[in-house]
């Protein structure tokens, strides 16, 4: 029987000692509940290792001062650890979640994405949420029997399904990106319902975690002042409340005190409307939060408006701005031209990464160089393309 989390005191929190298990049968643990057995696998990964040195929104060489991957990963776990705990869900899986939700993705952030998605039309496509899949299934290989790290059946699906349904009326399992749909001939991660209520915090902590912290880095990098920010709704609010209590008070703390408040004011409204949400369904179980119509966790109507603002104003203002455009454009070449040589040169690959190719521009190939890209950091790719398109360049 699995070690059971006393934490998790809520009827709907998902039950460690209930565990669906893994996909490979192993001993239960005798010191840990199994998701903090996948919490430590996580940790432990190389892919998290990776996320160091792969770009937030800033490419890593920018400045030590800006998130990454890595950091931004610790920062939504804080925030969904927090929450859960406050909701008596199970704080170790909720953990799990925000530690894991961004090993898919590329270097170079949302830009690598789009590039290695265009150079995969024709050969399946690319999907960041698939890869991680993909990453904790297959191609971590640490464990003698078993590739991937073999993690519960709720964390996987809390991985897949953190947004919502991947299977709708409208959109079927030949439709999703092609290492989901594989996975999904081997274990029902149940893809047309709602994820549990420690995936669903997981998501909206990666939410409140990104919007307030892209609002640092966008100022501390000069793309926007705060006078800037004064029109928006509930942020406006927060740097006024700030400057007006501590009049001439350094900039960097006003930011740290307004990021803070607002922070603190989306986890209150989270919790307010999820405890009202929770009056309404009163679920009994977490198998009731995912058989429900809509999610359990999520903002009240005027949140939500005060987020969509936002959103609105960082993508105009930062991840638009013609710094991190250019930055992005160079991105997208270095990833372009990587796919294309090796695509088309798999013996240039390392000799690990040539296993499983079936020839110049096969579709083998084509997932092994995608998964060889993806799993590269910033600065691997920039050394990477140098090495093989510099013809001054000696190294191999």
């Amino acid at each position: 029987m699995p070690i059971a989390n006393p934490a998790a005191t809520a009827p709907y929190a998902t039950r460690a000692e209930e565990t669906r298990g893994r996909l490979f049968a192993e001993a239960e643990s005798a010191t840990r509940t199994p998701f903090q057995r996948d919490r430590d696998r996580i940790i432990h990964s190389g892919a998290f290792r990776r996320l160091k040195y792969k770009t937030q929104v800033f490419v890593y060489h920018e400045g030590d001062n800006y998130r990454t991957r890595l950091s931004h990963s610790l920062e939504v776990a804080q925030v969904a650890r927090s929450v859960a705990r406050v909701l008596g869900l199970d704080e170790d899986l909720a953990e799990t979640l925000a530690l894991a939700h961004d090993l898919g993705h590329t270097p170079f952030g949302h830009a690598g994405e789009t590039a290695l998605d265009r150079c995969m039309e024709g050969f399946g496509g690319f999907d960041h949420n698939a890869q991680t899949l993909r990453i904790v299934t297959k191609l971590e290989r640490r464990y003698a029997r078993f590739d991937g790290l073999n993690l519960t059946w709720e964390t996987l699906e809390g991985l897949v399904k953190h947004n919502g349904p991947v299977v709708t009326p409208k959109r079927g399992i030949a439709a999703l990106p092609r290492a989901l749909a594989e996975y999904a001939e081997t274990q029902d991660l149940e893809l047309s319902t709602y994820a549990g209520p420690e995936a669903q915090v997981a998501a909206l902590a990666d939410d409140i975690a990104y919007n307030n912290h892209d609002i640092d880095d966008g100022l501390r990098a000069g793309l926007f002042e705060i006078e800037d920010l004064m029109a928006l709704p509930l942020v406006g609010d927060a740097f006024r409340g700030v400057l007006d209590e501590f009049p001439g008070l350094e900039t960097t703390r006003v930011i740290h005190e307004a990021v803070r408040r607002l922070i603190g004011a989306m986890v209150d409204d989270l919790l307010a409307e999820t405890r009202r949400r929770l009056a309404d369904a009163r679920p009994a179980s977490a198998a009731d939060v995912r058989a429900m119509d809509r999610p359990l966790v999520g903002f009240g109507a005027t949140m939500r408006e005060h987020n969509a603002a936002l959103k609105t104003f960082l993508m105009q203002r930062m991840y638009r701005h013609y710094r991190v455009n250019r930055s992005m454009s160079k991105a997208q070449r270095i990833v372009a031209d990587l796919f294309a040589l090796l695509h088309r040169e798999p013996d240039l690959l390392p000799p690990e990464w040539q296993e499983g190719c079936d020839g110049a521009g096969g579709l083998k190939t084509s997932r092994r160089v995608c998964d060889f890209i993806a799993g590269m950091t910033d600065r691997f790719a920039i050394e990477e393309h140098r090495r093989l398109f510099d013809l001054h360049d000696s190294r191999a």
